[in-house]
């Protein structure tokens, strides 16, 4: 029997609602997975290149991992992936909560979605079973109210729901998929595509526990992990907002539309504020104990309900120091609004802060704007044009397309402040502070993305980070504030095993080591696995997305990042450093040769294709006139 993974892929297209299950041999797991290798896969097999993202010919796939629903911290996140209708190119986003491991316990390992809906439905999954059933009753619901009706209707209160809200369906090209009501699959506008297929939710329900061939050494690692809460003690009292200040004090804390890298109210929106004033509760994930979910309430001046959780750091600095709002209720309330209505909060803060840059220099205009004082630091300004966005009427319609689209519709100088890679909007973190976080931004399939990335303050020092980053030869300390030789080789070995815990599919933050994470898929699986096969898994995911951007059209110049970034600060901790383009150009091309790919053009070689048993793949881009 198989351990760790399920077997069976449940297959849909709602063009005629016929379901059907597939059942790939173990070799197939082995070598992708799940998650992003495993999405990356069927795009590549079942997409023709240059099909519109929001029509019916793309696929959506929510896939676990391996790891997915095995009773370890870490493992209740899932991916949900398709062609982007943000980027053009490859898009997925990772998401936790418990729908991931509640659809193993269902019996499946992924879902893989094709056609199009005549009217709008959702997809029950429950015990080794798929209905397409009508969710007209659904449509326009927010996501709170949505879930209680699918619940109600299928009698059955744990019934985990991944669905979209009315953002979603009304194709906000930023749009994203929402677990549970307050968990995000929030990049890449994966929400937009699952409108455009007329499908409101996936409900699934099982009651199987995932198969693992070594449990009493899965728990062995989890009183490992209970003995060592000071590893994690930050992160579970503070949240992921709770390096927020830590950000502003180096000067990389990304405020005014990234025109500055510190924010006068950065305490007031800070993860430390957030515990001692709005914070009701530590949310956890499904196994795992390390709780860093923030749940908060507030009732004045902004009713906040604590169902929709609470901002992470990634909110607090788009929705606040990037629009340079120190009002924390504010940002709290927008993140509600986000959630219920299944928008990406990075995509949506950094488009308003585009949006407010605009405003302030003559761009737009009162009259553009329906009279909003569109100006940074203005908070009802900030909540009015989410709330335009939603409905996409007046200058949320265009704000609603993603800042790439905004910025060339307005023409101009607009462009020049729109902050994004690829067409997606980047996330807040600066690479004026983290030299090799502007390269992953560069060069990442998805644009611009903070988690598949390296963040080079925490190699700095002898942390616990690099001392387990020995395993993989990255023996010493490196500079923040420098792009050389050494620091692409551990940029390109760390964002690898990055790319193989996106298709396990396992969460980054409990404090696992690299020899852990084997020891977790050994036991998991069964199978005699090693660090250099993880790794390889994770080169095979970074390959194939690779692979799929080619094939679209994608080209080395599209692996830049906005020119803003290569121009110093003027005042703060970071003034007058300068991040190098002439640095970023040789490091990008450097990391083209270490990755096995044509050092001009960026194409994965034929030889590094077989190399990683992807023959297929090199077949493939043949196919395309792509060698």
């Amino acid at each position: 029997m198989p351990y760790g993974y399920i077997g069976k892929i449940l297959r849909v297209d709602l063009s005629d609602s016929r379901i059907t299950v597939e059942e790939p041999e173990e070799n197939f797991y082995r070598r992708y997975f799940g998650g992003r290798a495993l999405i990356a896969y069927y795009l590549l097999k079942e997409l023709q290149p240059g099909i519109d993202a929001l029509g019916p010919e793309n696929i959506l796939i929510f896939a676990g991992g391996v790891a997915t629903g095995v009773p370890i911290s870490g493992s209740g996140r899932n991916s949900v992936g398709a062609k982007s209708p943000l980027t053009g190119g490859y898009g997925d986003g990772e998401v936790g909560g418990f729908w991931g491991a509640e659809l193993k316990r269902a019996g499946f390992d992924a879902i893989i979605v094709k056609g199009r809906a005549e009217k709008p439905v959702y997809l029950s999954v429950a015990d080794g079973h798929g209905e397409v059933r009508d969710a007209a009753h659904l449509w326009g619901k927010e996501t709170t109210e949505a879930q209680k009706a699918i619940r109600d209707e299928l009698h059955d209160d744990a019934v985990r729901v991944a669905q979209i809200g009315p953002a979603g369906e009304r194709l906000v090209r930023y749009a994203c998929v929402i677990n549970d009501v307050n968990r995000a699959a929030g990049r890449c506008g994966i929400g937009a595509v699952m409108g455009s297929k007329r499908l409101k939710a996936v409900a699934v329900r099982g009651h199987q526990p995932v198969p693992v061939k070594e449990p009493e050494a899965l728990k062995r690692l989890s009183q490992w992990l209970l003995a060592n809460r000071d590893l994690f003690q930050g992160l579970h009292e503070n949240g992921t907002a709770g390096g927020l200040m830590a950000l502003d004090a180096a000067g990389g804390l990304p405020t005014r539309n990234f025109m500055q890298g510190s924010f006068k109210g950065a305490e007031a929106i800070s993860g430390q504020t957030m515990r001692d004033t709005i914070l009701v509760k530590r949310d956890t994930c499904f196994a795992c104990a390390v709780a860093c979910k923030r749940v908060v309430k507030a009732e004045s001046p902004y009713d906040v309900d604590p169902v929709y959780g609470g901002p992470e750091y990634e909110t607090c600095a788009a929705l606040g120091s990037n629009c340079m709002i120190d009002d924390l209720k504010a940002v709290a309330r927008a993140n509600q609004v986000c959630a219920a209505n299944s928008i990406d909060t990075i995509a949506v803060g950094t488009t308003i802060a585009f949006a407010m840059e605009c405003f302030e220099k003559g761009i737009l205009t009162p009259k553009d704007t329906d009279g909003i004082e569109l100006r940074f630091g203005n908070a009802e300004a900030l909540l009015q044009a989410l709330n335009l966005i939603v409905a996409r009427k007046g200058i949320g319609n265009l704000l609603a397309e993603g800042v790439a689209r905004a910025a060339e519709k307005l023409g101009g100088e607009a462009p020049s402040l729109a902050m994004h890679v690829k067409g997606q909007e980047v996330p807040l973190h600066e690479p004026r502070l983290k030299h090799a976080l502007g390269l992953g931004y560069a060069v990442s399939p998805t644009g611009a993305d903070h988690v598949h990335n390296f963040h080079d303050t925490a190699w700095s020092q002898e942390t616990k980070l690099l001392r387990d980053s020995k395993t993989l030869g990255i023996l010493e300390p490196l500079p923040a504030q420098r792009l050389d030789a050494r620091k692409t080789r551990a940029f390109t070995y760390f964002t690898l095993w990055r790319h193989f815990m996106n298709s396990a599919v396992l969460c980054i933050f409990p404090p696992w080591s690299y020899s852990q994470v084997a020891e977790i898929i050994r036991a998991a699986t069964g199978w005699d696995t090693s660090i250099w096969e993880l790794l390889k898994v994770g080169e095979r995911a970074a390959n194939l997305t690779r692979a799929f951007n080619v094939r679209e059209g994608f080209a080395s110049g599209d692996d830049d990042i906005p020119d803003r970034f290569f121009h110093a600060f003027t005042e703060g901790p970071l003034a007058g450093v300068a991040y190098s383009r002439e640095a970023f150009l040789a490091a990008k091309r450097l990391y083209y040769q270490m990755m096995g790919w044509d050092e001009e053009t960026g194409i994965p070689t034929a030889a590094k294709l077989h190399e990683l048993d992807l023959g297929w793949v090199a077949e493939e881009l043949g196919r395309h006139g792509k060698p």
